[in-house]
């Protein structure tokens, strides 16, 4: 099953690549593993699936124990400074850094540790209060002009979770207000921040997420199915 469906996503992100006319080398698939079991996530990893999503830190932490050293972790989910501690060094990228005092700790961890962490600055696109994500273009300026200042800690780009939505269409405006605000950041041309990375597109609304700029499209649902809240690393 997860090895059809991981050819039927990679065909339609090479679909919306060839529609928006980029190369599908533009366009990385994480596969979004929380809740799901080791053998699941191996054999995602046997199709070729490199990056994998986790909402939960202990839940990362221990799959990146479990798994080949050579997959790149991604923590995609709300992140509590007090957990900050146990990834510094195992993630990939952070997608979820909504505030300074968030980054600050990162910050203080990576150089700790004398590593360099990549972050993604959430947008909360659409507003709504259900989710995590700063609102407004001049929040994200003036957030990403802070972080940009702290050692051990690089601005990669910017992260939505745009609404569940009938119809995917529905949230190109949100996805296209974030590649505008990607590009207007740029435009500041402010040091140890490159706005290389778009991390926005799920299940239901990827390849219009490729369409307005995507960099990383994060898919769990249309590869593993639905959650299992009863895996057994799930966090409390």
């Amino acid at each position: 099953m997860i090895a059809e469906n991981m050819a039927q996503v990679e065909a339609r992100i090479a679909g919306a690549c060839e529609k928006a006319g980029r190369e599908r080398s533009s366009v990385t698939l994480i596969a979004v593993s929380k809740t799901k079991p080791l053998p699941m996530l191996q054999e995602a990893y046997d199709c070729g699936c490199r990056d994998f999503g986790e909402n939960r830190v202990q839940e990362l932490t221990e799959k990146y124990e479990a798994l080949p050293k050579d997959i790149r972790w991604h923590m995609i989910g709300h992140l509590q400074r007090n957990k900050v501690k146990y990834l510094i060094g195992k993630v990939f990228l952070i997608h979820s850094v909504d505030s300074l005092r968030l980054a600050q700790e990162i910050s203080r961890e990576s150089v700790k540790k004398h590593v360099l962490t990549s972050i993604l600055i959430e947008v909360n696109a659409a507003g709504e209060q259900s989710k995590f994500g700063l609102t407004s273009a001049n929040e994200v300026l003036q957030m990403v002009e802070a972080i940009a200042a702290l050692p051990g800690i690089a601005v990669k780009g910017l992260m939505t979770v745009a609404p569940y939505v009938e119809h995917a269409e529905e949230n190109r405006q949100y996805f296209h207000a974030l590649k505008q605000l990607s590009v207007d950041i740029r435009q500041k041309n402010i040091d140890n921040v490159s706005m290389d990375i778009l991390s926005m597109g799920m299940t239901g609304d990827y390849e219009v997420a490729v369409s307005e700029g995507a960099g990383y499209v994060r898919v769990g649902t249309g590869i593993f199915g639905e959650r299992d809240y009863a895996y057994p690393a799930a966090e409390k």
